[in-house]
């Protein structure tokens, strides 16, 4: 792969600073209360969600365009959960997909489901992480 772009973080853990190399993102960084720590920050799997959404949502005007129909009033909302797994601790993603009225049914059904395979995350996660698709 020849990188367009490269984007570099550093954090120092769950309970620290996660900073970009450009300073655009200077987070404080916490457990979230459901795994013992007291919220008072944002976490990798918030981070993570938000990227995944936004990344989702930018691949499925790309496919959108080639399909040639509208996906402008189209909103994506990623829920990453952490769990335990056989080897330790895991992730799985479920990807809501609201689609306007004129995309819903096979058309917005196929649409989704070439963004999946179109997403540079959906493509990085593929194979390691259970990523659900739902179609509102």
């Amino acid at each position: 792969m020849e990188a367009l772009y490269t984007a570099a973080a550093t954090a120092n853990g769950r309970e620290g600073r996660a900073v970009s190399s450009d300073g655009q993102i200077d987070l404080a960084l916490a457990m979230p209360p459901a795994l013992g720590g007291n919220g008072e920050g944002t976490n990798p799997e918030q981070l993570f969600a938000a990227g995944y959404a936004a990344c989702f949502a930018s691949a499925m005007g790309g496919v959108a365009r080639e399909m040639k129909v509208d996906a402008k009033d189209v909103a994506v909302t990623a829920e990453v959960s952490i769990g335990k797994d056989d080897t330790g601790f895991g992730l799985a993603v479920v990807m809501r997909v609201e689609l306007p009225e004129a995309l819903e049914g096979e058309t917005g059904r196929k649409l989704v489901e070439a963004t999946h395979a179109a997403c540079p995350y959906s493509k990085a996660t593929r194979g390691n992480i259970e990523v659900e698709l739902v179609v509102e």
